[in-house]
């Protein structure tokens, strides 16, 4: 995944042969604190280029007084995506491929 650095930025995937396939948009850019990014894929995991039709996906960080890093992700507004939204929302919570193998991805890089 490669997230552009700046609100308004682009929000895509790269594949192992150089494909890209744009994910969404970077609604709020507030390093060290908090991402925001419309999540544009469709029902079938179909890139969909309505704003309108996006849901939202907030990834917050937070230190605490060990010095660790809390992250916080929240994907919310399902339902924007029209009918079948539950698919798409099973997909990323709770299937192998979603947000928690990203997340442990991501725990992994940072050392932890």
């Amino acid at each position: 995944m490669v997230r552009e650095p700046r609100e308004g930025g682009r929000w895509y995937e790269r594949t192992t042969d150089g494909k890209e396939c744009d994910w969404g948009r970077v609604l709020v850019w507030d390093p060290p604190r908090h991402v925001a990014l419309a999540w544009m894929i469709g029902v079938g995991f179909v890139p969909n280029a309505d704003p309108a039709l996006a849901s939202r996906v907030d990834v917050t960080f937070a230190e605490d007084d060990a010095g660790r890093t809390t992250v916080t992700l929240v994907h919310s507004g399902f339902e924007r995506h029209g009918a079948g939204w539950e698919s798409i929302r099973e997909s990323v919570v709770n299937e192998e491929g979603g947000w928690p193998r990203i997340l442990e991805g991501y725990a992994r890089a940072a050392g932890g």
